[in-house]
């Protein structure tokens, strides 16, 4: 096993009757980086993530946690572990203080109690009944109780999901400054900017496989060498009529929402322009832009990543 992965998975296969959930995967995460697992429901990653963390067990392959077998050594790895999960029982009628100090209980190895309450933002609210707390502090608190044992790696499942952009950013704060204490995190998203501020690297999985797994910069320039185009329109002209226009390499129309791809932008623009000119096409908001991790998730996979 080599010192630098947290994780090594060789070969993961879990299967629910004829279902192949995750299907022959390989990978690797590195000690302290971020690490993206992306995918659509039902991709696959959910399990994945579930088979590294012994929650389930895989029908094939093999997984290191830090060093160890992840099935053999599962008491081990459990105690070097955090897992934050989307749904956490927060026992309602009990204080923040109360529920970190019980969880922390659980675990030879523990952090102060106040240390995970200022790391995570919490210290106003330590008096509170969880059944009192925001969506964003409840996530928080989810989040401290994967703290307590001050693990070497720790899951994040969706953990800014249904939070305001305010809170979501102050939870993005607190991960960075987990990695910046050199812990490694295992991070699956739902917000393509969350995996570009804060992954080092990111595997995308589409009906059980990995299909890319790369940084995300990587990712966009080895899928996009074009600059788009966005704009809407309430009556869209075809997909062919968008294709044949001066510069563009691909075309996608969801809904009113169109994205052209162009190597020559005056060019796409002009074309553009002559369209409306000859009333078949009608645009607003129209913004140029550099290609984005959605735009490659939406390429990969045929579909955007919250559908």
């Amino acid at each position: 096993m080599e010192n630098h992965a947290a994780i090594q998975v060789q070969q993961l296969v879990k299967r629910y009757g004829a279902l192949t959930a995750v299907d022959d995967i390989s990978f690797e995460v590195k000690r302290g980086e971020v690490f993206g697992l992306l995918g659509p429901n039902g991709a696959g990653k959910t399990t994945t993530v579930e088979c590294i963390e012994g929650l389930r067990a895989p029908d094939g392959g093999t997984i290191h946690v830090l060093g160890m077998d992840a099935r053999r050594e599962l008491k081990l790895v459990k105690e070097r572990i955090g897992i934050q999960l989307q749904t956490t029982g927060l026992y309602p009628k009990l204080a923040v203080r109360e529920v970190i100090d019980l969880f922390a209980s659980f675990y030879a190895r523990r952090l102060p109690t106040d240390a995970v309450i200022e790391m995570t933002g919490l210290q106003e609210r330590v008096h509170a009944p969880t059944k009192d707390l925001s969506g964003g502090q409840k996530q928080r608190l989810s989040v401290a109780l994967a703290l307590v044992n001050d693990p070497d790696l720790i899951f994040l499942d969706e953990p800014t999901t249904g939070l305001d952009p305010q809170a979501r950013r102050n939870l993005w704060d607190v991960i960075r400054e987990l990695q910046a204490r050199d812990k490694t995190i295992l991070l699956t998203t739902h917000y393509m900017e969350e995996a570009e501020q804060l992954c080092d690297r990111i595997a995308v999985m589409d009906h059980g496989k990995i299909i890319a797994l790369e940084t995300p910069d990587a990712l966009v320039r080895q899928n996009f060498q074009e600059q788009a185009i966005e704009f809407e329109s309430l009556q869209p002209p075809s997909h062919e009529t968008m294709q044949n226009i001066a510069g563009v390499t691909r075309a996608q129309i969801q809904d009113t929402q169109i994205t052209v791809f162009s190597t020559d932008v005056p060019a796409t623009m002009a074309g553009l322009l002559a369209l409306s000119q000859q009333n078949i096409l009608h645009f607003d908001n129209l913004v140029v832009r550099r290609a984005t991790l959605e735009d490659v998730f939406l390429k990969l996979t045929g579909r955007r990543i919250r559908e």
